[in-house]
């Protein structure tokens, strides 16, 4: 049994500590706050802590041997981005100071890749700071990696999942999407997100050679207009109209090159299969009603 810390208990962090509870390991994760609507993790102890504040993390657990770190802003622009990814999770390093970790997972994101013109990106592609809230994510994983807790970041592309509704909203809203020049975009379901952490934990603690970076989406990149004509098909909508002012970014393609060798089975490989799951939970929760 492992001993193991989330930080940052929202939809994924809050799934992957469940998941390693249900493999029975000690598990605790850390939150900003305990609201009353939050349903307590099976099998896991909460603390509450914020990574902002280091003199609320001096009771973080002892020995510990894996540390997910899935920190969010909870607010957008750069100084939200540097308070709590770059401070925060140096704060949190700190705190941790004197532990013999066998690894540190951090979750970033894969807007650190600046590619807007359609390219391939692969686990080797090097960042570009493209925007200053990309900048601070870049320098977080800096701290992340400076840190003598060996680290592992895990860039994942868009989460999407129960919940996570805003293509089925622009959709049914009838807003415009662009189809030529195609704008590409990257997925991962937030089950697989959860699950790819756990698995990795896993091989961490089996002391199997872990990559110090992967990428973690789905099998298929897929042009945006793609996603919402299939979308719109499943829902009985009309087709989103074209645009009339065509945009010269095109997004980007990434390869879970890494995350396909770990050993990792996807349960949702493309769009097609994750948003199936959502639609149904969405009509039976129509029908319910």
């Amino acid at each position: 049994m492992a001993r193991i810390l989330i930080v940052g208990a929202g939809d994924v962090g809050g799934r992957v500590a469940v998941l390693l509870a249900e493999q029975g390991h000690r598990v605790w994760a850390l939150r900003r706050s305990m609201p009353e609507q939050r349903q307590p993790l099976a099998g896991v102890q909460t603390l509450v802590a914020d990574v902002t504040r280091p003199e609320t993390l001096t009771q973080l657990p002892e020995n510990l041997d894996v540390i997910i770190t899935a920190l969010s802003p909870g607010e957008s622009g750069e100084a939200a981005y540097r308070r709590v990814y770059v401070e925060g999770t140096r704060h949190l390093l700190q705190a941790l100071e004197g532990q013999n970790v066998i690894r540190h997972f951090w979750v970033s994101s894969t807007s650190v890749y600046g590619e807007q013109n359609g390219g391939w990106i692969d686990d080797n592609t090097p960042v570009d700071a493209s925007s200053p809230t990309t900048d601070a994510l870049i320098a977080a994983e800096a701290v992340a990696k400076a840190s003598s807790i060996p680290c592992t970041l895990v860039r994942f592309g868009g989460l999407y999942g129960p919940g996570r509704h805003w293509l089925l909203r622009w959709v049914s809203s009838g807003r415009a999407m662009q189809s030529q020049p195609p704008v590409w975009s990257n997925r991962i379901h937030v089950e697989d997100a959860a699950g790819f952490l756990a698995h990795l934990a896993m091989l961490a603690l089996r002391g199997e050679t872990l990559h110090d970076t992967y990428i973690g989406v789905d099998d298929a990149p897929s042009a945006q207009h793609e996603v919402l004509t299939w979308l719109a098909q499943q829902l009985g909508c009309a087709v989103p109209p074209e645009v009339t002012e065509i945009s010269a970014q095109r997004g980007k393609r990434l390869r879970n090159t890494r995350l396909r060798a770990s050993g990792y089975a996807l349960r949702y490989p493309s769009f097609r299969e994750g948003y199936l799951q959502v639609l149904l939970q969405v009509l039976a929760a129509r029908e319910a009603h």
